[in-house]
């Protein structure tokens, strides 16, 4: 694992897909996506890749909402925060109000608490995706236990009281001079 720091860099859905293929530890590359985008070193070999498509749930599926379907990493420390990050920005840049994506039992999160997303519920193991009238193949990840997550909007921000929520998307401490709030 390298500790250089990565940059954003624009992916091609085949690209992605094929990243997906050769890093993604249990699941093959998803049928369709809306973008994705790509993590890449200095020397610009990519590192890091995130897929964001329609949501698979129905239930979803508003016309508002995305769903990040992928990411694969080689390892490189920090991708998947920065991506998740990415995914985000450019989701509402698109005019999207709510990205969400799953994590499976005994994956930490901490890549999506790092870009500040949160738990919003708990699925249950489920059976697998055969039926008679509807064959299909497991991929080696039914009967587990998932997570979803979705970004924050508006973004929780640490103030002296503890952690709030602002209407303001940047903090006055950090950039003053883009802050909603004036300084003191």
């Amino acid at each position: 694992m390298s500790d250089a720091p990565l940059h954003l860099v624009p992916v091609r859905s085949r690209e992605a897909k094929d990243f997906v293929r050769t890093w993604h530890r249990h699941h093959p590359p998803p049928a369709g996506q809306i973008f994705s985008v790509g993590a890449a070193d200095e020397s610009g070999t990519l590192r890091a890749v995130a897929i964001v498509g329609r949501p698979v749930a129905r239930h979803l599926d508003d016309g508002s909402t995305l769903e990040v379907t992928r990411t694969a990493s080689d390892g490189a420390r920090n991708a998947n925060s920065l991506l998740y990050g990415a995914a985000w920005r450019a989701a509402k840049a698109l005019g999207y109000r709510r990205l969400v994506t799953y994590t499976q039992d005994g994956e930490s999160g901490a890549s999506l608490r790092g870009a500040g997303w949160r738990v919003i519920a708990s699925r249950p193991p489920r059976a697998g995706w055969h039926t008679p009238s509807r064959p299909r193949a497991g991929h080696g990840n039914d009967h587990v236990t998932r997570l979803l997550w979705e970004a924050l909007w508006p973004i929780p921000f640490l103030h002296s009281n503890g952690p709030t929520i602002s209407p303001c998307p940047v903090p006055p401490r950090v950039l003053p001079e883009l802050s909603c709030t004036p300084s003191t």
